[in-house]
């Protein structure tokens, strides 16, 4: 795992793109990264529908910038810090779910899952597309497979 920088501390872009410092987490920071998007989509899921979509959308777009930024500035594709993707991915996942912890933790496990498994078409794409909209990219095709999955689960449970 790459250490992270000590600009994270200092510059705005890579403190964003360090998932507000989360990334900066010794093991995991993807998962550390994952963590702090938690009380943010809880203040996100008090908005109605349409504003949590634009917001997610808003951070998606302004997430392949600050990853792109931050990527070349550090000289490293996707270090593993940057985690404002994971942000993303999160948020994407957490979609209309009620607003309870055991949905939260649901999303949070499932994401991580199809974060870290990258079933087809994940992988290939996460290899194929570079630069800032790689780095996004992976993370938001696995808040749409978690997504789905929790979805499913709703209509079952819900």
């Amino acid at each position: 795992m790459n250490k992270a920088p000590a600009s994270v501390w200092r510059n705005p872009v890579h403190f964003l793109a360090f998932g507000l410092g989360s990334g900066a987490a010794p093991k995991a920071p993807g998962t550390f990264g994952t963590l702090a998007a938690v009380p943010l989509w809880y203040l996100m899921a008090q908005t109605s529908l349409p504003v949590y979509l634009g917001l997610t959308l808003v951070a998606f777009v302004i997430g392949i910038w600050l990853c792109g930024r931050t990527s070349r500035d550090l000289g490293v594709h996707d270090h593993g810090g940057i985690v404002w993707d994971e942000f993303v991915g999160y948020w994407i996942t957490m979609i209309a779910v009620p607003v309870d912890w055991i949905w939260a933790l649901l999303g949070f496990i499932l994401f991580r899952l199809f974060d870290i498994w990258k079933p087809w078409p994940i992988r290939p794409i996460d290899r194929r597309v570079h630069g800032g909209l790689g780095i996004m990219l992976d993370d938001v095709l696995a808040g749409v497979f978690a997504a789905l999955v929790l979805q499913g689960l709703l209509l079952f449970w819900g």
